[in-house]
């Protein structure tokens, strides 16, 4: 396996989604005509990270002539969770991964102990009552970067939160294969990113003065 990813706050995929790319595939000691598919995660996510890899995944399957993959942002993150803190979450009965949303809000939803989904992906604004029925009828991981903005409203002992989680490209591996074996394929023309809301343009900068 070659893995090039960076959890640098200052990350822009405009400037190195391309370079990662291209070291990976050398790192594996393949070429780009080596590859059997590509898999992108789909969302929710930042729109313009999103908007950038979809359309990089998009470019190297028309060129290469090869079938596009996509798997949920929040499925991937469950399924890292499971396989890198296994000790943490031995007692627990529901994965709620979370993608800050701004604000209060994140993106989120809920997976059993066996990766199944218990919930569709959701926004959700957090409060004190976030979550409550399911924290009274058993523990519930919380992880990701909208989760540490949710410590001091979800405050209950069956509230667990994995504070040194970081989300992976690892994470799609085996659920993309899944998807190849059983050629659960996108359509490269029209498969478009699943951003959960609309984008709404932040304030420009002013450069003069």
């Amino acid at each position: 396996m070659a893995l090039r990813e960076s959890h640098d706050q200052s990350y822009a995929h405009s400037e190195k989604l391309v370079v990662y790319i291209d070291e990976a595939i050398k790192q594996a000691a393949l070429k780009p005509t080596d590859l059997d598919a590509v898999c992108v995660s789909k969302g929710p996510g930042s729109y313009t990270g999103l908007r950038i890899g979809v359309s990089a995944a998009k470019g190297l399957c028309y060129g290469l002539g090869i079938p596009l993959l996509s798997v949920g942002s929040l499925e991937s993150m469950a399924n890292w969770s499971k396989a890198n803190f296994y000790n943490e979450l031995e007692n627990v009965a529901l994965l709620c991964p979370m993608i800050d949303a701004r604000r209060m809000e994140v993106y989120c939803q809920l997976f059993d102990a066996s990766l199944q989904e218990m919930t569709s992906v959701s926004a959700e604004i957090i409060d004190e009552g976030s979550f409550a029925p399911e924290r009274e009828k058993g523990t519930v991981a919380f992880f990701g970067d909208g989760a540490a903005k949710c410590k001091e409203f979800i405050s209950h002992p069956n509230a667990v939160f994995l504070d040194n989680f970081q989300p992976s490209a690892s994470g799609m591996i085996a659920l993309a294969e899944a998807k190849f074996a059983s050629r659960q394929f996108e359509d490269v023309a029209y498969f478009e990113p699943y951003y959960l809301k609309d984008f709404v343009a932040g304030k420009p900068k002013r450069v003069f003065e």
